[in-house]
């Protein structure tokens, strides 16, 4: 069975890619592309797509347009909208596996428990579901958005109804006629509410903040322009061009001039007007930061659903459970069948970090304790032969995160070139000094950006108030800054003397010998 044929404990392999989301797949593409076949992917469920697999809830969409959200090496023709939704995203990463032969490096059910970095041997010993296997190179591509965040809320578990995360939606359960507790006004949420409100006989929506929230312009793609994509590829490009480019010119506002946000906060008031005529549920939907200090969502029936008579809007986020009634920070109590969590992900505390032990046998989040830092974007110090994809600062607030990844796979296929070109068993260690100066400079760019100056609290900060999630400038600026690794930032690792030999090295090659034919 594809994803599962050939595993065996102790398997060796060049390089282990953790998670098969965008990230994942895009590792894998690029290392079959640089000549590399003796790889695995490691995926903890049971088919491909990260965020995009698990996160199924009514009305899931992308809010980046359709041909700018994928692989430039990878053009889809027919996508059906111009914003396509969580089924068509999911089978668009179903294709790119299969496209471009991913299946047999496939290691489904097999989620990683824990990565220890052996100083001797200069290799990964991973554990997962599935056994224990060894990789010269880790990729981490779990992804931000892949572990879902529930609130402890006192009285939680004295509630006798349906609780579930939007990322964990429960499609047996029917909503229709039951009083919905909706807990969260984020990316989630706006387009939750819309559907559900269809078919609740009450739902109470718990604001802690509200969102700005602008007009989303989809529509179906017609077919004469599939047509037209299919025959002449290059107006998929110029399409996907253009899009990118509104994009990196909307970008000095965000970084460097957030006063110029004003006419964008314009257009999203102007767009609830349209839809909200009682003025005190306009006051409960206004927000009193800057637009773009928390991510602007995008939506055309947000607003309709919550003006509906079974919607009700409690300006507080919620505090407390008693039995079926759940109560507002404010005091304000709703009686529930179902509550649903749209409360986000942990971003800035990935449990993933509690999983890596590195060189000097610290976890990864121990070594995050004040905070994520990264060089690039892409290694830590501590944490030799070892890249996540999507790391710390390589958030986007206005872009494709597509663009980012791309320009990380670049990153990545530099580095297993200058492994290759240094020779044998060797390793690249970040420095502490490149990683801190690198943060430095970051951090130094972000506080005159809307993110830090626009006077929210949102989840692109961590515990600290500092922002290790969003990037500072263009996507452009990050593809410059990753085109190339730079030795100098790195540390050359070669195993100690009297390590290995002869025997490990013929150990070595039977493994990655054995680890070839179950690729083949």
């Amino acid at each position: 069975m594809a994803g599962h044929q050939g595993e065996r404990e102790h398997e060796h392999v060049r390089v282990a890619v953790i998670g098969s989301g965008f990230g994942g797949l895009g590792a894998a593409v690029r290392l079959r592309r640089e000549g590399i076949t003796d790889f695995v992917i490691l995926e903890r469920a049971g088919s491909v797509g990260g965020t995009w697999r698990d996160n199924s809830y009514p009305g899931c969409a992308c809010d980046v347009p359709s041909h700018l959200y994928s692989f430039s090496f990878a053009p889809n023709p027919e996508w059906p909208r111009t914003f396509s939704g969580q089924e068509h995203i999911r089978a668009y990463l179903e294709h790119v596996t299969d496209t471009f032969g991913l299946r047999p490096h496939l290691r489904l059910d097999s989620e990683v428990k824990r990565m220890r970095w052996d100083a001797e041997q200069l290799h990964w010993e991973v554990e997962t579901a599935r056994g224990t296997l060894t990789a010269e190179v880790v990729v981490s591509a779990t992804g931000p958005l892949s572990d879902p965040k529930l609130p402890d809320i006192p009285g939680l578990d004295t509630f006798e109804g349906k609780v579930f995360h939007s990322a964990q939606w429960d499609h047996d359960y029917d909503l229709r006629g039951k009083r919905v507790a909706m807990i969260g006004t984020g990316a989630s949420a706006i387009q939750i509410v819309p559907e559900i409100q269809k078919q609740a006989g009450r739902l109470t929506l718990f604001q802690r903040t509200p969102p700005w929230v602008l007009p989303r312009a989809d529509r179906p793609i017609s077919g004469a322009e599939r047509w037209l994509h299919r025959q002449l590829p290059f107006t998929a490009k110029a399409r996907r061009g253009i899009l990118w480019g509104i994009r990196e010119l909307q970008v000095q506002a965000f970084t460097k001039r957030p006063d110029e946000l004003g006419l964008i906060e314009s257009l999203a008031k102007r767009n609830m007007y349209r839809a909200v005529k009682d003025p005190l549920l306009r006051e409960k939907l206004t927000p009193t930061y800057r637009i773009g200090c928390k991510r602007i969502l995008l939506s055309n029936t947000y607003y309709p659903a919550l003006a509906q008579p079974n919607v009700d809007v409690v300006a507080s986020g919620l505090a407390e459970i008693r039995g079926n009634t759940v109560v507002a920070a404010d005091g304000t109590e709703a009686e529930a069948d179902v509550i649903v969590f749209g409360t986000g992900f942990h971003v800035t505390d990935m449990p993933i970090a509690d999983r890596v032990v590195g060189a000097d046998g610290r976890t990864l989040a121990e070594s995050w304790k004040d905070g994520m830092k990264s060089l690039r974007g892409a290694t830590a110090a501590g944490f030799p032969n070892w890249m996540t994809i999507i790391g710390p600062n390589t958030g986007l607030g206005n872009s494709s995160m597509i663009l980012m990844i791309e320009s990380q796979l670049n990153y990545l296929a530099d580095y297993i070139r200058q492994l290759n070109t240094l020779g044998g068993r060797v390793a690249l260690a970040a420095r502490p000094s490149a990683v801190n100066a690198w943060n430095r400079r970051v951090q130094d760019r972000m506080k005159r950006t809307v993110w830090n100056t626009g006077g929210c609290t949102s989840w692109y900060l961590d515990a600290n108030g500092v922002n290790t999630t969003i990037w500072p400038g263009t996507t452009t600026e990050f593809r410059s800054a990753t085109r190339r690794v730079d030795l100098a930032e790195y540390e050359v690792v070669r195993p100690p003397k009297n390590v290995g030999g002869p025997g490990a090295a013929a150990k070595s090659r039977t493994q990655k010998s054995r680890t070839e034919k179950v690729n083949a």
